[in-house]
């Protein structure tokens, strides 16, 4: 079996971390990720002053949590390139009380955060402004009725959710839009390990007051939008690759990214803690729906070209409020390697050809430079501009593409 250590899932690392701050007790997080985004929320919730023990490299983080909300009465909060922070961790000032200022990097301040102010605003924080950068003024959160449009981001939504318990009447949101559904599986499941309650019907999510507890240790699963590359890698190379501690239990939409290579023709295999894919002499053409699994949009593009029929991904509007506009980056990098593409307000098609090397400009998105780095194992002379910008969510990555290609060729 050729294993590949997957580093921890980055929704599950940002969500554990903003639940363990609010929590009574001490959390231990075993195995999260470490990397920029994660790092950058942990950054974010010291400056809120939360004990926040999060060392890089080590197996273990340690929260000690503060159901009283932030330990400072004023701070300037600085949430680098990543989204989850910058949408998750201002729900902890705004049940806190005093005047926070918000910023982040360029790219992040170009990243939509209005409909996630408006809804705290109802609940009762002053903000000022609609995007980063904005100063909160906050005085507790009150709670009641709010009506969210999460059709951009499922971000929003899992923000509201997890300042539910930290309202003062508790929390209703009726959604009228959502997008990466998948999400809200996990923030229910983990804001339920963290003994909270959360009733969903239909569209419509309660969520009771009464804060958090902590579960004490709670382990990181790998992240299934990183282990797509590795199984995308597998796929086209006719290899078998397995992701272990990743099965069918686990809530990441991402998940089903292997489905779509088995509709492609590759073997997949999904049993209770791993999965593992074994590639076709070449894959087949598909038409798939990526709403809720939009972040293995690019891995999909990325080695379309080598299927054997047309490639056509649909319903990902959200891939162009992403790190960039992620479906137009998809389409412009293809016709730099000489594959022909179309594109829509929400779909990209991919016909099939022979790419040819060149330079791959991955507009400092992550997920672009990991997606062609594995379309790389099989186009010679492929080349990125700035392939460090994996740090963001796999700082190993090329290591680890690396060490998996040399370990299948050292079988030949």
């Amino acid at each position: 079996m050729v294993a590949v250590p997957v580093p921890g899932s980055k929704s599950i690392t940002n969500r554990a971390l903003v639940l363990a701050a609010a929590a009574q007790g001490v959390t231990v997080l075993q195995r999260p990720l470490i990397a920029d985004d994660t790092q950058g929320c942990a950054a974010a919730l010291t400056a809120l002053g939360y004990d926040v023990d999060a060392p890089g490299g080590a197996a273990e983080w340690r929260i000690a949590g503060r159901p009283s909300g932030p330990a400072v009465t004023t701070a300037s909060i600085y949430t680098r390139d990543g989204a989850t922070g910058a949408r998750f961790v201002p729900v902890l000032a705004a049940a806190g009380h005093g005047t926070f200022h918000f910023d982040a990097s360029e790219q992040m301040q170009a990243r939509p955060m209005a409909p996630l102010l408006a809804a705290l605003r109802q609940l009762g924080a002053r903000i000022d402004g609609d995007a980063l950068p904005y100063t909160m003024h906050a005085d507790g959160l009150r709670g009641g009725d709010v009506v969210l449009d999460a059709g951009i981001s499922s971000q929003f939504l899992t923000a509201l959710l997890l300042a539910g318990p930290l309202t003062r009447d508790g929390l209703r949101v009726t959604v009228t839009k959502l997008v990466s559904a998948p999400y809200i599986d996990i923030t229910i499941r983990l804001m339920e390990a963290f003994g909270a309650t959360v009733d969903r019907e239909g569209n419509r999510f309660t969520v009771a007051p009464g804060g958090y507890t902590t579960p004490g240790t709670l382990p990181v699963e790998p992240d299934a939008s990183t282990a797509s590359y590795f199984l995308a890698a597998a796929a086209i190379t006719g290899r078998t690759v397995t992701v272990p501690r990743l099965g069918k239990d686990s809530a990441q939409g991402d998940l089903a990214f292997a489905q779509v290579l088995a509709d492609m023709g590759a073997s997949v295999t999904l049993e209770r803690d791993q999965v593992t894919v074994t590639g076709p002499a070449q894959l087949g053409g598909i038409t798939v729906d990526l709403h809720h699994a939009s972040d293995t949009m690019p891995t999909l593009a990325a080695i379309a070209p080598l299927a054997a029929g047309p490639v056509r991904i649909t319903n990902v509007y959200n891939t162009r409020v992403k790190e960039c506009d992620r479906l137009q980056a998809c389409a412009d990098n293809l016709g730099r390697l000489g594959i022909t593409t179309t594109t829509g307000s929400d779909w990209i098609q991919i016909e099939p050809g022979t790419p040819h090397g060149g330079r791959v400009l991955t507009m400092r998105d992550h997920r672009i430079a990991m997606a062609f780095s594995v379309l790389g194992l099989r186009v010679p002379g492929l080349e990125l501009d700035d392939p460090n910008c994996v740090i963001k969510t796999c700082p190993d990555f090329h290591q680890l593409l690396g060490a998996l290609a040399a370990r299948w060729e050292a079988m030949t």
